[in-house]
């Protein structure tokens, strides 16, 4: 059988069709022209010792497998206030899921069932919030009301969320623009997904009620790269506190994505910003290439509206096939069915994403819905051929398809399969209409996928077990007098004090900036010394070793304060920071010994340059007229550190060579 589409040639051309370009090739105009919008969801960990609405430790984290108890539930949709059931609830129903939670006695209680009432909202909690709500700009609210925000994926054990709106309506300075501030929350963290195989997820309850703020900005940015500046300003500014958690985990971002013509996607749980920029990017192009695709299938398929698969069961016999997948459903004895799909021809190889196309789409969602492991599905429009074309020309006339049709085949246990024909059908019907709106998952290799789909507008409502918490002015007032200093401040003081670019990411994320400006003031050093010292040295060292269990980066000053107090040069500290990295509780002076240093002054090393001139002579090959100089300093070096600047030293080493 000759196939009407050729895969590969579909899936070339309907990419150029697109216009995806990787994120190397983009220009000014890339974004512009597919009128991209970015918004941010940013949730950060506070550093507080215990949980927000209860009086559990907050920051104990147990082993996977690790726990005392077990608890297992299973959704179950309910109707709302306004008679209607949620499309997350009635996706989440059709999965089937047994929900199983790993409980630690230590970091757990009855409230985290709705066993026992909320206790009043921790305020070290609040206190962070109203910090970081002022250096965002917000108007802070005069009462904090706590509300239920209905979280259906399981991640609760009560299938609610207890948060409340501390500041409105704030802004970010970036770059060349400003981004809008929506809101920002406190609320309590959701549980840790430990594993989601088939019908079973299981969840550890260590994070569970840890005291969370959530940032929400407007869709102001406009390029990728604009969505991860924002992501490290807000990343920034929280940890210039010193008041939140760092670590994996710690922090997560949502981010929202549309283009012109689209709706509103978000990408779940990014941990790491530096992967927002090609999510953002590749999401972007899969928007472009669905309405792309919707397009095609109006030009199709005449009578949208009364649209529908066709389904055959077929017997493993009917199918001549050694694939792996296909045979371990026959040793499990499960159901195989084959799926026509109307006027679909051209569409499953069609590009949704480098390396996706529209089979996978369908794939994703059997997966989370019908909980079939991938791969779970065949297409006729094979990139990779499965099956043979003969296998197809069978199925084909099985399914009595027409020259328009393509077709897909599913495997599983009967029930699920039943879901997935479901599943199918719903997706190719959603199809017709453009992009879903969805909830997608990050993978780091920039592809996104489906993870459920998004909950409706009415998810929140008053919680009746707290009551509203008085913000007063006199608060509001003690927090605003020990605001940190601002990032956009910070990051022109690095500029003013000459600190190599290079070094701001890791300053500021590791909110060691202080450090300069104390290390300036109180010991006189060098601001540009100290920031390379940080961001260049140090930053070294950490990638070198092994993680220090007992350093802080308070050591660093503690370091060049004993240097000041024994009058020797700054320099020296580079040497023995390796060191007091490694072993951070060893006393200062042990450190000088461990590192040989030897007291030298300014006569004695330069009495070493005329022996070093003679053996230079001896043993030099090069025509470089730098390569004296060169080596004569790199052999003065280990006598003049932290006994003579260095630069001092180069300027008496050039005189002497210049005199011959």
């Amino acid at each position: 059988m000759k196939r009407s589409v050729d895969p590969a040639a579909n899936y070339r051309e309907s990419m150029a069709a697109v216009g995806y370009v990787s994120r190397a090739e983009t220009t000014a105009n890339t974004y512009a022209e597919l009128g991209f919008r970015c918004g941010l969801e940013i949730h950060q960990q506070l550093k507080t010792a215990k949980k927000l609405f209860c009086r559990c430790p907050a920051g104990l984290y147990q082993k996977n497998g690790e726990h005392d108890a077990e608890v297992v539930r299973h959704m179950r949709p309910t109707l709302s206030e306004m008679g209607e059931y949620d499309g997350t609830a009635l996706m989440e129903r059709k999965t089937r899921k047994n929900i199983f939670y790993h409980i630690k006695n230590e970091t757990a209680c009855t409230y985290d069932v709705d066993d026992t009432p909320p206790f009043p909202l921790n305020r070290e909690a609040l206190e962070i919030a109203l910090e970081v709500a002022l250096l965002l700009k917000t108007s802070i609210v005069s009462e904090l009301h706590i509300t239920r925000k209905q979280y259906l994926d399981g991640s609760i054990p009560t299938g609610f969320q207890r948060t409340g709106i501390v500041g409105i309506e704030g802004e970010i300075p970036l770059a060349r623009k400003k981004v809008r501030i929506i809101q920002l929350s406190v609320e309590e963290d959701a549980c840790r997904e430990v594993s989601d195989i088939g019908h079973n997820r299981v969840y550890t309850t260590d994070r569970l009620g840890m005291p969370l703020i959530e940032t929400v900005t407007y869709p102001d940015m406009l390029t990728p790269d604009e969505a991860a500046e924002a992501g490290h300003y807000l990343r920034f500014l929280a940890r210039s506190t010193g008041k939140v958690r760092t670590g994996i985990g710690a922090a997560r971002e949502d981010v929202n994505v549309s283009i012109s013509g689209s709706v509103r996607v978000e990408i779940k749980g990014i941990s790491r910003i530096a992967r927002i920029p090609l999510l953002t990017h590749n999401e972007a192009f899969r928007h472009k290439a669905l309405l792309l695709i919707r397009d095609r299938l109006k030009k199709s398929v005449a009578d949208q509206n009364n649209w529908a698969i066709a389904s055959r069961d077929v017997d493993y016999e009917f199918l001549h096939s050694d694939y792996a997948p296909l045979a371990e459903a026959r040793r499990n004895d499960w159901r195989v069915t084959a799926v026509n799909l109307p006027g679909y021809a051209g569409i499953l190889s069609h590009f949704t994403q480098p390396g996706q196309t529209f089979a996978d789409e369908l794939e994703g969602r059997v997966k989370v819905i019908a909980c079939l492991e991938r791969p779970n599905l065949i297409p006729s429009e094979q990139l990779e051929p499965v099956l043979a074309d003969k296998e197809w020309l069978r199925i084909r006339s099985l399914l009595q398809a027409g020259d328009n049709d393509a077709q897909v085949i599913i495997w599983g246990p009967s029930r699920d399969v039943d879901t997935a024909l479901e599943t199918i059908e719903e997706r190719c019907q959603l199809a017709f209409q453009g992009v879903p709106n969805e909830t997608r998952k990050g993978l780091p290799n920039g592809q996104t996928i489906f993870e459920r789909v998004l909950p409706g507008p009415d998810r929140m409502y008053p919680d009746t077990d707290s009551a509203p918490i008085r913000i007063a002015e006199d608060l509001i007032e003690k927090v605003r007098l020990n605001l940190p200093v601002p990032v956009s401040e910070r990051l022109r003081q690095l500029r003013d004090w000459q600190v190599p670019d290079d070094t701001y990411h890791y300053l500021l994320r590791n909110n060691v900036t202080g450090i300069i400006e104390k290390a300036a003031a109180e010991l006189h050093q060098d601001a540009k010394f100290v920031g390379t010292l940080l961001g260049h040295t140090l930053k070294h060292i950490e990638g070198k070793y092994p993680t220090s269990a007992g350093f802080t980066y308070n050591r660093v000053y503690e370091l060049l304060r004993f240097l000041a107090e024994k009058e020797l040069e700054p320099e020296l500290a580079k040497e023995m920071l390796p060191v007091v990295y490694r072993h951070p509780n060893m006393d200062l002076e042990s450190v000088l010994t461990t590192i040989g240093y030897k007291t030298n002054s300014l006569e004695q090393v330069l009495e070493l340059i005329p022996v070093l001139k003679e053996k230079f002579r001896q043993i030099n090959r090069s025509r470089n007229p730098h390569a004296y100089l060169s080596w004569v300093m790199g052999n003065l070096r280990d006598h003049a550190i932290g006994n003579i600047p260095l630069r001092d030293l180069k300027e008496r080493v050039e005189r002497a060579v210049h005199r011959g």
